[in-house]
């Protein structure tokens, strides 16, 4: 921070003030003084000029209002910028509340206590409550609209025979009595804000101010204390670690009585003697400018941390990066660092230094143990220092590296590119420093104040003044000198040679490092100070390409030095980023922060020093060969391109050559022969023309001399495609179809790049760029569209599994399997149908290009659905893929499984139905396939009996080919012989359960003979329920209770019924008759004893032949019929 001392206000009659107080909104400033002076001043910046923003704008005294009402010496005056009403007090205690009525003040309230004397009045936060404290001690609170609040009298509390500190924010009312020093005015502003700013007469010592509003720090001093406000921004006197003086401003006149600082901040009015001073503060912004990029931090109320910006001057881009805890910002080239505090999780380091790129992207930290109070940057080093030590780093990026770098062990490298050197030691550079922070704990006499570099050189500068050379990258001590000033800022010219120090006082000098002088008594020594030197400068800058151009700024005007000459200065409040090709760039960084997240072009502002304004002013006005002896005399690159530039406006080849060389412009220079070799003036001066950027000049040029093949030629170099077509169409000739679809396709990239595909097809169609076409049918999501296209391509071509990818991405399996087959690509037709779970059409596609891989695919995709207990969709899978036999494995477990659920036999017949049509299907499948195996004149009976026999051996172990309808015949027997029982059937009932003894394995034995017991009972057939009772009494999964009760059942049937069946059942004279087992009809459950019966193509099974006329379809499998 620095102030500047600017203009100053003579109040009439030589009357001294005693407070001054700013309005932070409106801008009145109000003031009072001896003989009841109360004036209220109004100063209004009004300017057009850009350049002339902030500070550097001139300022009006537009209000000027003398206010009658006190009589004594006015004393105390504060704003209440929510309802814009003016307090003051006089000596007497006189209390007047002034309103704004029509742009002038009038009087509307008055109080007097007429006991004591005013000493502080507080306005709280939101105008609504006023404090005063009187002289004896009592405080009163009271309203905006004149009513008095609560109070405390005199007795309960301390006399004050001097002012008390008053603060009253947000509701919470703080009194400090300053008994010892007798401060005689105080001033707090809102606690968010706890930043003191104090004025004395001399000898100040500071002690620290706390962020909580309860626990106030104070500011001691040896001698009266004039004034303390606070400083609207937050901005003064906060700063890491214990509170140090930062700037000391000396005011002309006897006494200072009061300050106070204007709403923005950057402006601080003094009340000294009988007039108003103005002074202008130049914050010390973390700030930084590296490759068209302003970098910037600042802080949000909603956020802890700091908001740094990077923003791209160039492209108006900005990049927005939190930090927290952050020190500084130094920028180099392209680079930029970061200072901060580390986390608390990485305990080894304090600190961190992070390397970022120009868009804030971090590309490298480094941590350290040392106070980076102090950071330089040049384009391979970092440097930062503390008080008592400073560190080096020798940084990289990736496209420095080279391949034996990279190649090196990380460690190696990491040693060979960090260093500690503690300010008091003398390296010699010969030997390479250590990474030892205990350098750092060792403490100096003379601590650093500040540290500056270049790609050669490093300046150390102490508080006692000296300055201390450092070689880079080596660091090695070369010199050390000796200055009358304690540096606050040091900067090396472009070659290392001169050094620039502001001290602390805001002095600028400047130190010749190389030259040799000789004092009086006749020693040589090395460094010369030179004897510039100027006054209230707070910014400076060296040209980067020259070392005796500098630009520094000083108060609110902008100087540049030649050879230590200075130009007529530039009014400007703006901070200096670049110094380069005799153009000053700066930026407003005091108008960008009232806005911080939407910076505004036009706070950048590009000076030309006066040599390019003179120069472009002689090349105008007095001509080309008066201008090049000028800048013969006054050579820079940037002049000689000027006059070259200058002379290609004229044709003039041979000075434009001379000049171009002068500024070492290779392209330049062939662009001169190029001229040369042309025979045509015309034709010369559209080359012209096109080379300074005229292209519609030069277009309009060509067309006139009817050569608009160059005209073309002309767009072509400028990318201008639209302009291109336009020339094309309107020639009178044919025009070049490769170049007409060249100029199509380039068009239709530009509707592409901005994603406004539908206009991109027009010129892609035109254009014939099927594939960049195929992409923009993608976009659009017409997939109409891109099936044509793919229709359209002949076989095998490149852009078919492009085009088939994209319908595979958006799940259509037809058009992309068309596709890929078209380019012969079959396998990829196969994966696209497992993969959108078009089984059967994978199947298919694989057995017609005879793929094998099919199998483990269908077997992997099977186990994934059953390990989700999707089995009947693995059931349907193997069925579409003609696996029977490994769906029929998978049918049959859930007909198992549904069984033992002994609740719906119709659906367990059902699925054992299923079951067993899928192994009707497999054993169909095999003989089809041994079928096509058989060679030569073989019959099909042979060829059918050759497939039944490798079948039976290959599956005899399994259960379910040979006995597949085992369970649909069970569970069909059990519903029948129900059925039959229900509708009075009995014997016939009994005759069909009799059939159920041989399906134990699949009914439960209790339910089987249950209902033979049952039949038999209702058939009076006793002995087949005698026996159906024995067997079920002898079951060894009944519980003895269970069994009990079927022996109870038993006796109580078999007391009244002999154990005999009344008539023997025909299927057991069979049976003994030994004629061996006959078909059953499942129609009836009955033995067919006749040759005459029907049986099912499907399961193979029998019904009676004067049954099967009352069916439609098979009793058992429920196939047709017919």
């Amino acid at each position: 921070v620095l102030f500047l001392c600017g203009f100053q206000i003579a109040i009439p009659n030589n009357v001294k003030l005693k407070c001054i107080s700013w309005n932070k909104d409106q801008g009145f400033i109000a003031c009072g003084g001896e003989d009841g002076l109360l004036k209220v001043l109004k100063l209004e910046t009004q300017t057009d000029d850009a350049k002339l923003r902030g500070l550097a704008a001139p300022s009006n005294l537009s209000m000027n209002q003398t206010l009658e009402g006190h009589s004594g010496s006015v004393q105390v005056v504060t704003w209440n910028e929510q309802y814009q009403k003016l307090t003051t007090s006089d000596q007497n205690g006189l209390i007047i509340v002034w309103m704004l009525y029509k742009g002038s003040w009038y009087e509307e309230m008055i109080n007097n206590r007429n006991k004591s004397v005013v000493r502080s009045m507080s306005w709280n936060a939101d105008g609504q409550k006023i404090c005063i404290v009187y002289e004896d001690g009592a405080v009163i609170v009271g309203s905006v609209d004149g009513k008095e609040g609560p109070s405390w009298p005199p007795s309960q509390g301390p006399e004050l025979p001097g002012v008390p500190q008053l603060a009253f924010g947000t509701g919470e009312m703080l009194l400090d009595c300053a008994l010892t020093h007798q401060l005689r005015n105080a001033h707090c502003g809102t606690p968010e804000l706890p930043c003191l700013s104090v004025f004395y007469c001399s000898h100040l010592e500071w002690k620290k101010t706390n962020q909580q509003p309860k626990q106030c720090g104070m500011c001691r001093v040896k001698q009266t204390a004039a004034s303390v406000a606070l400083c609207t921004q937050g901005c003064v006197l906060l700063s890491p670690g214990p509170l140090s003086h930062l700037r000391t401003l000396k005011v002309p006149g006897k006494q200072m009585s009061a300050l106070s600082w204007e709403g923005g901040g950057l402006k601080i009015g003094l009340a000294v003697d009988s007039f108003i001073y103005f002074a202008n503060i130049r914050p010390d912004y973390k700030w930084g400018y590296c490759s068209n990029t302003v970098v910037y931090a600042y802080t949000r109320p909603d956020r802890p941390e700091y908001c740094v910006v990077f923003w791209d001057t160039k492209n108006n881009e900005k990049y927005v990066k939190y930090v927290k805890s952050l020190i500084s910002i130094t920028t180099c080239g392209d680079f930029c660092i970061l200072a901060t505090k580390a986390d608390e999780n990485h305990p080894q380091a304090s600190f961190v230094l992070v390397l970022c790129n120009s868009i804030g992207t971090p590309l490298d930290p480094k941590y350290i143990d040392i106070v980076p109070l102090f950071v330089a940057m040049t384009k391979t080093h970092v440097i930062a220092a503390s008080k008592e030590a400073f560190y080096t780093w020798q940084y990289r990026v990736a496209k420095k590296l080279t391949a034996l770098e990279i190649n090196q062990v990380a460690r190696s490298r990491k040693e060979g590119r960090e260093r500690i050197y503690h300010v008091d030691d003398t390296p010699s550079g010969a030997v390479d420093g250590v990474l030892d922070y205990s350098k750092a704990a060792q403490a100096t006499g003379d601590p650093i104040c500040a540290i500056t570099a270049s790609d050669k050189t490093l300046i150390v500068g102490r508080e006692s003044g000296a300055i201390q050379r450092y070689s880079l990258p080596n660091v090695g001590l070369i010199q050390k000198y000796g200055l009358q000033c304690r540096a606050y800022q040091l900067s090396l010219n472009c070659n290392s040679s001169r050094l620039a120090i502001i001290d602390i006082s805001g002095v600028l000098t400047f130190f010749d490092l190389d030259a040799r002088v000789t004092d009086s008594s006749g020693q040589q020594s090395i460094g010369e100070l030179l004897k510039l030197e100027r006054k209230d400068v707070w910014d400076m800058k060296w040209a980067r390409d020259n070392p005796d151009l500098f630009a520094m700024m000083e108060k609110t005007r902008m100087y540049v030095f030649r050879n230590l000459d200075p130009e007529e200065p530039i009014q400007t409040s703006g901070y200096i980023c670049n110094f380069e090709d005799l153009e000053i760039k700066s930026v407003l960084l005091d108008e960008i922060l009232k806005n911080p997240e939407h910076p505004n072009k036009d706070y950048i502002i590009n000076f030309e020093i006066r040599s390019l304004r003179d120069s472009r002013a002689l090349i105008e006005k007095v001509g080309i060969d008066d201008a090049s002896q000028f800048i013969e005399d006054n050579p820079h690159p940037r002049l000689w391109r000027l006059l070259a530039e200058a002379a290609l406006q004229k044709l003039d080849l041979q000075t434009a050559e001379q000049a171009f060389v002068r500024c070492k412009d290779y392209q330049g220079i062939k662009f001169v022969k190029r001229l040369g070799n042309l025979q045509s003036e015309s034709m010369k001066q559209c080359e012209v023309a096109a080379y300074f950027g005229r292209f519609e000049e030069a277009e309009r040029m060509y067309l006139d001399m009817d050569r608009r093949d160059l005209a073309i030629g002309l767009r072509l170099k400028l990318g201008d495609w639209f302009r291109v077509l336009q020339l094309l169409k309107t020639g009178s000739g044919d025009a070049d179809d490769s170049l007409l679809e060249q100029a199509h396709n380039a068009i239709g990239d530009y509707f592409a790049d901005r994603q406004k595909w539908l206009n991109a097809v027009q010129y892609y169609v035109q254009g014939r760029n099927q594939e960049r076409l195929a992409e923009c049918y993608y976009m659009l999501e017409d997939y109409e569209g891109l099936e044509n296209l793919a229709n359209s391509l002949p076989e095998n071509n490149k852009l078919l599994p492009e085009i088939a990818q994209m319908f595979v991405r958006v799940g259509m399996c037809e058009q992309a399997v068309a596709a890929f087959l078209k380019c012969n690509q079959p396998k990829a037709a196969v994966d696209t149908c497992v993969h959108l779970n078009q089984w059967n059409k994978a199947v298919e596609l694989a057995k017609n290009h005879s793929m094998k891989e099919i199998g483990s695919l269908l077997a992997r995709y099977a186990s994934h659905l059953l390990e989700k207990n999707k089995t009947l969709d693995a059931i349907e899978l193997y069925r579409k893929a003609n696996y029977f036999f490994d769906a029929a494995k998978l049918m049959f477990k859930i007909a198992d499984e549904e069984a033992k659920k002994r609740t719906k036999p119709l659906r367990v017949k059902k699925l054992y139905v299923l079951s067993a049509l899928l192994i009707e299907q497999y054993h169909e499948q095999m003989k089809n396939a041994q079928r096509g195996k058989v060679k030569g004149k073989s019959s099909e009976a042979t060829s059918a009996l050759a497939g039944l026999l490798e079948e039976e051996v290959l599956s005899s172990a399994n259960r379910f080919t040979d006995n597949a309808w085992r369970g649909a015949e069970a569970y069909h027997f059990f519903i029948l012989a129900q059925r039959q029982l229900y509708e009075g059937y009995v014997d016939t009932a009994l005759k069909t359960a009799l059939h159920l003894r041989d399906y134990e394995d699949i009914i439960p034995a209790v339910e089987i003979y249950s209902l033979l017991a049952l039949c038999g009972c209702a058939s009076r057939a006793f002995g087949t329920c005698s026996k159906a009772f024995i067997k079920l009494e002898s079951l060894e999964s009944l519980s003895t209770e269970q069994k009990q009760q079927y022996e109870d059942l038993a006796l109580e049937i078999f007391t009244k019924h002999t154990p005999k069946d009344n008539r023997k059942s025909e299927l057991d004279s069979i049976l003994e008759g030994g004629e061996g087992k006959l078909p059953t009809c499942v129609a009836t459950g009955s033995p067919i004893m006749e040759y005459q019966f029907w049986m099912c193509n499907v399961c193979k099974h029998c019904v009676l032949a004067q049954e099967i006329s009352n069916y439609n379809f098979c009793p058992l499998c429920h196939s047709s019929v017919g």
